[in-house]
C-alpha cells in the first residue's frame, strides 16, 4: 500500500501527456472497475455548448491502464487546486480516491483521480462509431482541438505499450476523412 504521506494522482487521458503540475515521480498504472471511454461533451477544453467536442472519461466497468504520478507532500495543495480548476470546469467529473496498481512492482496506492458523472448532462454515454468520430472531428475548444486530443493520448498509449482498440479505431476513421476531404 502507498506509504505514509504519500500523495499519487492517476491519469487516462491528457493527464498521462501533459500533466501541467509538479511530481517526484511517475508510473505506469491501472484502475480496476473503471474504463477509459469517450463518453464526457466538452464544452470547454476541446469543444462549446453550441458544438460540443467529445473527451475522455473513467466509466464503471473493466479496467483501464494509465500514469500514476507522485507529487511531493508540499506540492499537494497546489496540485489538488490546479486539477480542480483543469478537471472541475463544468463538473462532470466526480473527484475520487481509488487504488491503483504501479507497475511493473505490483505496490497498491490510493490516488486522485477523476471519474465520470453519469448522472451529469455532457454524460454521452455509449455512442455509435459515426456519432464518435464527428464530434471528435467538429471538437475545439480552449485547449485545442479533439482530433489532437485523441490522436495525442493514442500517441502516449503507444509509446507506454498500451492497445487501446476503439481509439485506434477512432484515429483511422479521422485520418480516412481527412484524407478523403483533401482530394
Amino acid at each position: 500500500m502507498a506509504r505514509e504521506g504519500e500523495h499519487w494522482v492517476f491519469g487516462y487521458g491528457s493527464l498521462m501527456w501533459r500533466p501541467g503540475f509538479a511530481f517526484v515521480a511517475k508510473e505506469p498504472a491501472v484502475i480496476r472497475g473503471y474504463h477509459r471511454r469517450l463518453c464526457v461533451y466538452s464544452h470547454a477544453h476541446r469543444g462549446t455548448p453550441e458544438v460540443p467536442g467529445l473527451v475522455l472519461g473513467l466509466d464503471h466497468g473493466g479496467s483501464c491502464h494509465g500514469m500514476a504520478y507522485r507529487v511531493d507532500a508540499a506540492d499537494w495543495q497546489g496540485t489538488v487546486a490546479y486539477l480542480r480548476a483543469r478537471e472541475q470546469v463544468t463538473m462532470v467529473y466526480l473527484e475520487a480516491e481509488k487504488q491503483v496498481v504501479l507497475g511493473p512492482s505490483g505496490r497498491k496506492v490510493k490516488a486522485l483521480t477523476y471519474l465520470v458523472d453519469r448522472h451529469h448532462p455532457q454524460y454521452a454515454g455509449a455512442l455509435d462509431m459515426g456519432e464518435l468520430v464527428r464530434l471528435v472531428r467538429q471538437g475545439r475548444g480552449a485547449s485545442g482541438s479533439c482530433g489532437d486530443y485523441v490522436l495525442a493520448t493514442l500517441g502516449h498509449l503507444r509509446e507506454m505499450g498500451i492497445h487501446d482498440a476503439r481509439l485506434e479505431k477512432i484515429a483511422t476513421l479521422l485520418k480516412a476523412q481527412a484524407g478523403s476531404s483533401d482530394s
